[in-house]
């Protein structure tokens, strides 16, 4: 709460917001945690021992502007470690903790943060760091990251762009900020056809996002086998954002995580969100929870088959233009979806 840029769309509001729509509908059944802090070991697998202390002594110093869009004032340093411990946590209670469903709702987001480089409100990739975190400590070989943000994870992306260990899937609208996720960009090397860029244009709804995850994302979750998968929430698809021009709803971010949920379930695959973007306040709380609302009617025992069917959700010309695209990549199982 005290990360406080000033007048600014990534504020404390946000939390709030959700904080207080969840105790309006009487905490949905989930479990609140406290998160820990991310250790300088988790962090620095993703970033570099310098960046973190730089980042650590200009919080320290007093804060600043680190670039047009990315402030900090000093309780920023321990905001972005429990954002970072938030995100490592889900994942470890999923895992190994037998929870059936985490989400670490944390501020500030992580998924434009580089290597090297904070940018885009974010100081840490926290995404990375948890996905990371459980291919080097928890055993896991292979992790799927599913970014939904309409602004593209470029942080994410880079990160694990010549890796096959994580297959990297974003959803996002272009062109935006930061301008990057062309649908060519695809990885290099060994993690060559393991980055997928499904960019849409500004005005898309609902229709065009779940038939992106019920005929790309989903199918790629059965074909890469992932023992995770984590997804990067972003909320500012939403029609009432201030940020971008997609037309999401409410219930439209409440059937894309019943897909995501469905196909997890389906196959035994821990899943968790970490919170990135969603600048409306009423509308990010909403979505929020419909989405806690989903995850939670998923993670009851016996409901592997809640949530909403692939086959329920109609094919669109970009998702199957997508799927043609992938098919000819290493996603040759993709041309062949029944849906198609």
């Amino acid at each position: 709460m005290a990360h406080d840029p000033g007048p600014h769309p990534e504020r404390a509001e946000r939390i709030v917001a959700i904080d207080r729509e969840l105790d309006r509908r009487g905490g949905l059944g989930w479990d609140r945690r406290l998160s820990p802090a991310a250790t300088p070991e988790q962090l620095e697998r993703i970033h570099p021992a310098g960046h973190v202390a730089a980042i650590r002594r200009l919080c320290e110093s007093g804060g600043g502007r680190i670039d047009a869009d990315t402030v900090v004032v000093p309780a920023s340093w321990d905001a972005a470690l429990y954002a970072a411990g938030g995100a490592v946590a889900a994942t470890e209670l999923v895992v190994c903790g037998g929870a059936p469903a985490a989400f670490s709702v944390h501020r500030p987001p992580g998924h434009h943060a580089e290597a090297a480089r904070s940018r885009g409100f974010c100081l840490f990739d926290n995404v990375a760091i948890a996905a990371q975190h459980a291919l080097r400590e928890l055993g896991l070989e292979r992790v799927l990251i599913h970014d939904c943000d309409v602004h593209h994870g470029n942080g994410t992306n880079d990160i694990f762009h010549e890796t096959d260990e994580v297959l990297f899937v974003s959803i996002h609208e272009s062109p935006l900020y930061p301008g990057t996720g062309s649908m060519h960009d695809n990885g290099a090397g060994p993690g060559e056809g393991y980055t997928v860029n499904l960019p849409v244009p500004g005005g898309s709804g609902d229709d065009v996002w779940t038939a992106m995850i019920a005929h790309v994302a989903v199918p790629l979750i059965a074909a890469y086998e992932p023992q995770l998968v984590l997804v990067s929430a972003g909320f500012d698809a939403h029609a009432h954002d201030p940020l971008a021009s997609c037309e999401v709803t409410d219930a439209g971010f409440a059937t894309m995580a019943g897909l995501v949920a469905s196909a997890c379930r389906a196959r035994g695959i821990p899943f968790a969100g970490v919170l990135e973007g969603g600048y409306e306040v009423d509308a990010l709380a909403r979505s929020v929870c419909e989405v806690l609302t989903v995850w939670g009617a998923a993670a009851e025992p016996g409901a592997a088959g809640v949530g909403v069917a692939v086959a329920a959700i109609p094919m669109h010309g970009l998702a199957l233009r997508a799927q043609e695209r992938l098919a000819k990549s290493i996603w040759p199982a993709l041309g062949h979806s029944p849906a198609a």
